[in-house]
């Protein structure tokens, strides 16, 4: 198995056994370049406080490709941040991203911030500081759309295989707010507005690649099951 699949796989693992959400799609995703399958998404739905897990994997050695995603989306009505980790492979270069995606403005509820993101500073600054990593390259939009305290990065070998802390400090942390709750803070317009952004082909160039790779139509339902729950 390779790296970014052991660690989707992984972080899968604890997200599934942590929160009751059961299996509703599970489909192969196609590609003109290829007769064989390109790719797969899994998509799990709950009532509890993670109402839908999101797995896109995209394999295609012949250019070298090699990415998994994962997006664990918390109830509407909730505060507590959505938890994302991508891992990925393209050839001999690796790259990471993980996140926990604000709820609500984070320059207008200190409160918030402090709760939710503080405690991750620590982790967040020795991550940064490791020997191997370097910055990925988004636009400042992307950035925006996102939170403070995301890591994203490209990697060598050794330093990716060293970023399972990481990844599970974060999924610790996310998963017992997400146990506990922040019902106080409510956003449920903003999350609906803010994933259509999140989404959006016309800030992340990642769809116009997927739309080469898929296809229109099969590009088109994997972001819908991103935007949506």
């Amino acid at each position: 198995m390779s790296l970014p699949a052991a660690l989707s796989d992984s972080t899968l693992d604890k997200v599934l056994s942590r929160f009751p959400v059961t299996l509703t799609e599970d489909r192969a995703l196609t590609s003109p370049m290829s007769p064989a399958p390109v790719g797969r998404i899994r998509v799990w739905r709950g009532d509890g406080p993670v109402v839908k897990v999101v797995n896109v994997s995209l394999v295609v050695p012949p250019i070298g490709l090699d990415s998994h995603m994962i997006f664990a989306f918390t109830a509407p009505d909730s505060g507590v941040p959505h938890f994302t980790v991508d891992s990925v492979a393209n050839g001999e270069n690796y790259a990471f991203h993980l996140d926990l995606i604000p709820r609500i403005d984070l320059a207008t509820s200190l409160a918030y911030l402090d709760e939710v993101y503080e405690p991750l500073t620590v982790l967040y600054k020795e991550v940064r500081e490791r020997e191997g990593l370097t910055p990925a390259h988004l636009s400042p939009r992307q950035y925006a759309l996102m939170s403070p305290w995301m890591l994203v990065n490209r990697a060598t070998a050794a330093a990716f295989e060293g970023i399972d802390d990481a990844v599970d400090g974060y999924f610790t942390h996310w998963a017992a707010l997400a146990d506990k709750g922040l019902s106080v803070f409510s956003a449920e317009n903003r999350d609906k507005a803010h994933r259509e952004l999140l989404f959006s082909p016309q800030i992340d160039p990642v769809w116009g690649q997927t739309v080469r790779l898929l296809g229109e139509e099969q590009s088109e339902s994997v972001r819908r099951e991103l935007v949506s729950n």
